[in-house]
């Protein structure tokens, strides 16, 4: 009797699992197939290309050009990343590699502290101190004149808030490579430096790049602080001190009032498309990446 009622257990316990695992696949799979549904009414007036690729953007005409807010988004992602990463990337190997283990339990609480706020509190801060500081002073600097609202400030803002996502990431993974390799290349008469770059940071290389690849979809996704900072200005910017119009700042700011408009409705469904694409891009190319690194150590 005992026997069978183990058994029954482990059946039990076997299929819920196997569901709760059809789940978290099923649902991508969900999402995906809904917003496309939704977006159907706007790609059935309107091209692919010419929603893509387009930089007319007239609503109540019809036409629905998003390359601006797809460029946008680019400025703003590619900026943030490129400003935190060497910040995340020196911080982790300091923490990790140079730094005591008691400032190492000391820093972690405020790495969780700077993840735990909330975007909105980052975007005041934004117009508060970033705004002000591209449009007075890093603006003038080069002969431009700006009022602050700009793909700089996006990316800066953006910066700031992937600092705690990505550093958290980088510290646990080079928490994990083994202390005999290093002991092993210091024994072998190499510097620190070397041992950290020829050794720690080779064999760490795959999750290094899981961190970034991770923190880029992170950033593709973020709303409310950028939306506060960037301008929200549709048009195609030429350069960082330009405002832009992010697609998630298009989505947040337009959809609510437009529910009663089916084919603005759509429009934003396929927004929101592009974005899951664009990250689940971005995820599977990571993902490469790794496997084929994986191979290489």
């Amino acid at each position: 009797m005992a026997l069978k009622f183990r058994k029954f257990k482990d059946r039990f316990s076997s299929l819920w699992i196997k569901i709760a695992l059809f789940f978290v696949v099923l649902l991508p799979v969900v999402i995906t197939l809904s917003l496309l549904y939704k977006s159907s009414v706007v790609l059935e007036t309107n091209g692919l290309k010419e929603l893509l690729f387009s930089s007319v953007w007239r609503p109540l005409a019809g036409q629905f050009g998003f390359w601006p807010f797809i460029v946008s988004s680019l400025w703003v992602t590619i900026l943030g990343l490129l400003i935190t990463a060497p910040i995340c990337m020196f911080s982790a190997i300091f923490l990790t590699q140079y730094g005591s283990a008691r400032l190492l339990r000391f820093m972690q609480p405020v790495i969780d502290i700077l993840a735990g706020i909330p975007s909105v509190i980052y975007g005041v801060w934004g117009i508060l101190i970033i705004v002000p500081m591209v449009g007075r002073y890093l603006a003038p600097l080069f002969g431009i004149e700006s009022t602050g609202f700009s793909i700089l400030a996006g990316g800066l803002v953006l910066s700031v808030m992937l600092i705690p996502f990505i550093l958290n990431i980088l510290i646990e993974v080079f928490k994990t490579v083994p202390v005999e390799l290093s002991e092993a290349s210091l024994s072998l008469g190499a510097t620190k430096w070397q041992t950290i770059k020829f050794v720690v940071v080779r064999k760490s290389f795959a999750g290094i790049t899981s961190a970034f690849g991770l923190g880029l979809s992170r950033a593709f996704g973020e709303t409310i602080a950028v939306l506060m900072v960037v301008g929200n200005v549709v048009g195609v910017p030429k350069g960082i001190f330009d405002p832009g119009y992010p697609l998630p700042a298009l989505i947040a700011n337009n959809y609510g009032e437009m529910l009663s408009i089916p084919m603005y409705d759509s429009a934003l469904m396929f927004a929101a498309l592009i974005l899951l694409v664009v990250v689940m891009f971005f995820n599977f190319l990571s993902r490469v990446v790794i496997i084929r690194l994986e191979k290489k150590v």
